[in-house]
């Protein structure tokens, strides 16, 4: 074949070449051409230590996006609900499991109960804030104060120090959460870590002595706060917040405790997210696990929970004492979670129910 022949074939083969690569690309008239939904719609499962009236009003946004997936919530303790999702794990009911404080969800992550997922929009939660892997990312953060009523103790009188809560003059006047609760269970954990077992023991011997009542949760005892009929209670700061704002029953004000110099710091923690590993709506999962991180869901943390977003970006309500302004407690949370059962231990033997 001479010179010129072979040239003619090769610009042929090149021309049918082109021609069946862009009629291969070009979609028939009338085809869809929008990219995929985002959901096929389907049922999400939400395991949730927060009460239902406080995760509400973000589910009811993911909703008005996603109105084509049915979202149900078992509310309960995250002690309760962290025993459901150990039982079930060979077959799990949950999709997605929210906590109220960050050492249940390591302390299930190292029992392999999370899938690894990162969590887009997640990127600017700081490092100790969540897993490596993204098996557990904090949500919100919460601080854990003292509220008291101003009709009982006036602000010159109030404890600054938790320490000041074994004072014989509270003996009788002091509500707290019991030994069930995410939050005393975590702040329990964090002060055996930054002070020692003893100096903790003494301080738990101490509530037990001054008669302090012990409620199921911080909502029983920021209202009977609210009511006078105890002057101080230990809760975690957006409670005080949600009392303040009651139509009645409002005269409260807080103290951010240890801000002194030298002392320990206000004692932080933070309610998380994981998505159950082999969950059977994994894609809804990962689709509201996205959504707390927008800025819309964040934003209804701090102004309907008065909660601290943990995004960058987004601010606290009007009102709100902002985090950067305090002394924070440093502790390594991931030790703290070793030491959830002795802090129980601890709480059991000083006699808290």
């Amino acid at each position: 074949m001479g010179k010129h022949a072979m040239l003619r074939v090769l610009q042929l083969m090149i021309g049918i070449w082109l021609l069946v690569g862009c009629s291969a690309s070009v979609p028939p008239e009338g085809a869809d051409t929008t990219a995929p939904p985002t959901d096929t719609g389907g049922r999400l499962v939400i395991y949730s230590g927060r009460s239902e009236a406080l995760i509400q009003p973000v589910i009811t946004a993911f909703q008005a996006q996603h109105p084509q997936i049915t979202v149900s919530v078992k509310a309960g303790k995250n002690s309760e609900l962290a025993a459901a999702l150990l039982e079930e794990k060979a077959n799990p009911q949950a999709d997605l499991f929210i906590s109220t404080d960050m050492l249940t969800h390591i302390n299930l992550r190292n029992q392999g109960v999370f899938a690894p997922a990162p969590i887009a929009g997640s990127e600017s939660v700081p490092a100790s804030l969540k897993a490596n892997d993204g098996s557990w990312t904090s949500v919100t953060s919460r601080a854990r104060v003292i509220m008291y009523n101003t009709t009982l103790v006036s602000a010159t009188e109030a404890p600054t120090s938790m320490f000041d809560l074994t004072d014989p003059k509270w003996k009788g006047k002091i509500a707290a959460a019991n030994s069930t609760n995410g939050s005393m269970q975590a702040q329990v954990a964090m002060m055996n870590e930054l002070v020692g077992t003893e100096v903790t023991q003494t301080w738990l011997a101490g509530l037990v002595a001054n008669e302090t009542t012990f409620f199921g949760g911080h909502t029983d005892v920021r209202k009977a706060v609210g009511a006078g009929e105890f002057a101080i209670g230990i809760v975690n700061h957006y409670y005080y917040e949600l009392q303040k704002r009651e139509a009645s029953d409002n005269q409260v004000a807080v103290v951010y405790p240890d801000q002194g110099e030298g002392q320990l710091g206000t004692m932080i923690n933070t309610t998380v997210v994981g998505q159950i590993q082999g969950a059977a709506n994994a894609d809804n999962a990962r689709l509201f696990a996205e959504f707390l991180f927008t800025p819309e869901a964040q934003k209804l943390f701090a102004e309907a929970n008065y909660e601290y977003p943990i995004i960058a970006g987004v601010a606290v309500a009007e009102g709100v004492t902002p985090l950067e302004s305090l002394r924070i407690a440093v502790t390594d949370m991931t030790q703290t979670a070793t030491g959830v059962d002795t802090a129980l231990q601890l709480m059991n033997a000083a006699g808290i129910p």
